[in-house]
């Protein structure tokens, strides 16, 4: 059964015609966060460098709502600490660092990380393999049609 919820992300995603269901690729929170961590551990930034960061990363456009909430919640987690910096003219804005927890936290994450790497690239070199026997007519299973009933006859 299809939940009102389910029925409203699949409007709000595009095309419930479409193979994925209309929906986009998104980045996974925890990689997000791991991204905005690894940008500390080199300099202290304002969220906004960050985000642009992040875009030179080549990884997708946030809205910046996300990349400040999850500021937010990383620094309630204690993996980064921020500060208000009124040093220029103009408004204030805040610093984010990071801490020695975050920094423990983002190595323990790029082991994780480093991981599921190998794993990808070995299901990612199969397909690949997979699909040049294809090309070059290799040693590819037979497909097995479905068998008919024998009822109706042979349509021409």
């Amino acid at each position: 059964m299809v939940t009102r919820s389910q029925r409203a992300r699949s409007r709000r995603s595009g095309g419930e015609d479409q193979p994925d269901g209309g929906r986009q690729p998104r980045l996974h929170g925890d990689l997000l966060a791991s991204s905005l961590l690894a940008f500390l551990r080199n300099w202290p930034a304002y969220g906004y460098q960050l985000a642009q960061e992040l875009s030179k990363a080549g990884l997708p456009a946030f809205h910046s709502g996300t990349v400040y909430r999850t500021l937010r919640q990383l620094e309630r987690s204690g993996l980064v600490s921020s500060f208000w910096d009124t040093s220029e003219s103009g408004p204030a804005r805040r610093m984010y660092s990071l801490t020695k927890a975050g920094e423990a936290f983002l190595e323990l994450w790029l082991d994780v990380l480093s991981h599921y790497q190998k794993i990808l690239h070995s299901a990612v070199s199969s397909y690949e393999n997979h699909q040049k026997r294809g090309e070059s007519g290799g040693d590819r299973p037979a497909r097995h049609e479905p068998k008919s009933s024998g009822k109706g006859g042979h349509h021409a």
